[in-house]
């Protein structure tokens, strides 16, 4: 459990097969206990084109392995994930605050998207085309496109990283992984375990530092080929204007705010579970969370009574370390106080308080798991993505109000609902904005399933046989001569 003595604990950056320290150094802080948790270096503009162009060196030998080849390497890097699950978990648990058993669960999504990808390696198929012109055929190839650069988020620093980077190697591809600064030694705690796989010199590095430092190197590089960010809207923005100068490839995952809807049909029992997992996964510090919770009126005094009684009686908050807690810190002080904010106003504009409602006095960034009836339109937990354990319960009347409540934001990631009518399965999945729809359940994430969203979530798909395509380029061959 001391995870300072684990060998995946590193304190540098890896660039082209080694590890790099720096003069300066940026502080990582356990939000559970507000210490220190150690430091690593806060690279700069030369260092980062260190390793784009070890990157770029690295691309050509590693591309024209065979794609079996690649996939040895892949498989051994998952078994190595695997193994070393407990040393992952602990890191992560340390740094970014999640309850052990969770951080867990995330190494193996983790592996799984390793595992995916090893296999799609030997997938990646071309096409023969009809030609209308005699003696002439059409042949399509795929090819990597080239050094890619991933730029992940603090609140899923292992799963985040091989959704990104598995199908890119995969493909052919090479990589710079840019981790946030608030989760850097999970990344860095994968690169030992690549390091050990096998993955040759500059084939995967991880660089740390500021992000607005590194990131305007990266996507004014022209040797980057591809970025591809998860984070919040704003930055997504930011990346997409700073790439267009080079026309790079860009995929983003961004912001969300997940409407929960229950219909009067729905299996109520299963309805309140589901929502329990939705919400509060990670303290609520989840893209595709459950944010906004529309219950049907004739139902909504049962399924609030049950929802709330949940809450009080399961969630735990604690130290993710501790064995008995399944609710850890949010990340930051910034985090805790758009919580208080956002609690405030809706209270104020006629919410109703039914559970929690404040932060925790003493150390760490905790949060009382939160619950507020009665919530409208007007307040901005309506409107703004919460990012914590708090559950505004909103009242709707006909499926169309319910559609239209949900629609109403600018974000389209995931939304759920619950019903037993098998048309209105269908009527509701066709109608709502969003990229990923669950019914019935409020866990969607898989490796053999396309993520993403729509709107202001962003664009493109990670994850599944998709995810593969948006590391690669076509090319087009016409072969004449043939009569």
């Amino acid at each position: 459990m001391i995870f300072e003595k684990s060998a995946l604990f590193k304190q540098e950056s890896y660039i082209d097969g080694e590890w790099i320290s720096s003069p300066d150094t940026l502080e990582v802080i356990d939000p559970s206990s507000q210490q220190l948790v150690g430091t690593v270096p806060s690279l700069g503009e030369q260092e980062t084109l260190q390793a784009i162009h070890a990157a770029h060196r690295a691309f050509l030998p590693w591309k024209n392995l065979t794609a079996k080849e690649r996939s040895v390497i892949l498989k051994n890097w998952h078994k190595l994930i695997v193994d070393y699950t407990n040393d992952l978990a602990v890191i992560m648990s340390k740094e970014q605050g999640k309850p052990l058993a969770e951080a867990e669960r995330e190494v193996v999504s983790c592996a799984a998207y390793v595992e995916w990808f090893a296999e799609e390696a030997k997938r990646v198929y071309g096409d023969t085309i009809p030609m209308s012109q005699k003696g002439k055929r059409i042949v399509v190839l795929k090819e990597p496109i080239g050094v890619c650069a991933a730029i992940t988020p603090w609140n899923f620093p292992l799963s985040t990283i091989t959704r990104k980077a598995a199908p890119a190697l995969a493909a052919g591809c090479t990589v710079i992984v840019k981790p946030s600064s608030y989760t850097p030694f999970s990344a860095l705690a994968l690169a030992v375990l690549a390091d050990k796989a096998g993955f040759p010199p500059g084939v995967i590095n991880v660089i740390t530092g500021k992000a607005e430092i590194l990131g305007k190197v990266l996507t004014s590089s022209r040797l980057v080929k591809k970025i591809s960010f998860t984070g919040s809207t704003e930055v997504g923005r930011v990346l997409m204007r700073d790439s267009s100068d080079s026309l790079k490839k860009i995929s983003l995952e961004l912001g969300g705010h997940a409407p929960f809807i229950v219909f009067e049909d729905a299996d109520i029992e299963l309805a309140v579970t589901e929502a329990m997992i939705s919400k509060f996964r990670n303290s609520g510090q989840t893209c595709v969370c459950a944010n906004r919770f529309l219950v049907q009126e004739s139902i909504f005094d049962e399924f609030s009574m049950k929802f709330i009684e949940m809450v009080r009686s399961q969630l735990v908050v604690g130290s993710g370390l501790q064995m008995d807690r399944n609710q850890g810190p949010l990340i930051d002080g910034k985090a805790v106080e758009k919580v208080e904010n956002q609690i405030q106003d809706a209270l104020a504009k006629g919410a109703r308080l039914a559970a929690g409602g404040k932060r925790i006095a003493g150390k760490g960034f905790f949060f009382e798991p939160t619950v507020i009836l009665d919530a409208t339109s007007e307040m901005r937990i309506a409107q703004e993505e919460t990012f914590g354990p708090v559950a505004p319960l909103f009242r709707f009347k006909t499926e169309d109000e319910a559609l239209q409540i949900a629609n109403d934001s600018q974000y389209g990631l995931a939304a759920y609902f619950f019903t037993k009518d098998l048309a209105r399965v269908w009527r509701m999945t066709e109608r709502l904005e969003c990229g990923m729809v669950g019914i019935n359940t409020g866990i969607l994430s898989s490796e053999a399933a396309p993520f993403g969203g729509t709107k202001d979530s962003g664009m493109g798909r990670e994850g599944s046989k998709y995810g593969i395509e948006e590391y690669l380029e076509l090319k087009y061959m016409c072969i004449g001569g043939l009569t």
